[in-house]
């Protein structure tokens, strides 16, 4: 299957969702207090003010105080230029958010499916390469979820490839990222599981692997602010990057790529 030259990185449309006031009882693997819903609103639209400045039109989508996680767009659904597919995310507390966001979906896309059968996807164990598509098997990603994802993303031309997340990752994107042009950012683990490759990796400095999240949008890399040795090691590599404030998604689990459904539409 043919490569898709910036398939990872150049993007004309995102969609956001605000967080809501019930995001201070969002999930997390470990307590660090609640996030402060509206500190969390203030970043959230300086992450907004990013992607614009970085050439996107962005839908942003209501607060949903049902689903106090639903600011996290990427794990309910997926986008490519061919349409776009509602996932069905692993925790049972998120499973109605793609219903959620179906319409907005319609609104820019002919082509809006559903996850055949009855696995779980979420969208934050799924990396886009230029010339690969990768699945990450996690707590939230089962195997039957994830080679029904498969087999659609096959029929769109995709090459696609399940693999195993490192014990005690969350999500695959947890631990790493792309920073497009065939450069992988990975933490040690990540790196060591030898799942990319002879593709060039930037390695996040040891003691900061919330930073391995990051997000490549047309010319510049959105990076978690508080993290200089992995910043350097991202600007060494010929990136220009843009400081984000994360002290509250972070709070909850959530990185950079969570907030937001990127995609191109020409």
């Amino acid at each position: 299957m043919s490569k898709h030259p910036g398939l990872s990185w150049r993007f004309t449309h995102a969609i956001t969702r605000v967080p809501a006031e019930s995001v201070a009882h969002g999930l997390r693997a470990e307590d660090t207090g609640n996030p402060d819903p509206q500190e969390f609103r203030v970043q959230h639209a300086a992450y907004v003010s990013a992607l614009e400045e970085a050439g996107l039109m962005v839908d942003v989508l209501p607060s949903l105080e049902a689903f106090p996680d639903s600011c996290f767009v990427e794990d309910p659904a997926f986008c490519l230029p061919e349409g776009a597919i509602l996932l069905r995310p692993g925790h049972p507390t998120r499973m109605d958010e793609p219903d959620e966001i179906r319409f907005a979906l319609e609104k820019r896309f002919r082509k809006v499916l559903d996850l055949p059968g009855t696995g779980h996807v979420d969208g934050g164990d799924i990396l886009t390469l230029d010339d690969e598509i990768l699945i990450g098997l996690s707590a939230r990603t089962d195997r039957d979820g994830a080679e029904a994802f498969a087999t659609l993303l096959a029929e769109w031309g995709y090459s696609v490839r399940i693999v195993e997340t490192p014990a005690g990752v969350l999500h695959f994107k947890t631990a790493c990222s792309t920073l497009g042009e065939d450069v992988i950012l990975a933490t040690r683990p990540m790196i060591e599981s030898g799942l990319f490759g002879d593709r060039k990796v930037v390695a996040v400095a040891d003691g900061e692997d919330y930073c391995a999240n990051v997000i490549r949008v047309n010319d510049v890399v959105l990076v978690p602010e508080g993290y200089p040795a992995t910043l350097a090691n991202i600007q060494a590599a010929g990136f220009r990057t843009r400081l984000m404030p994360v002290s509250e998604p972070r709070k909850v689990d959530g990185g950079l790529s969570c907030l937001s459904l990127r995609f191109s539409l020409n």
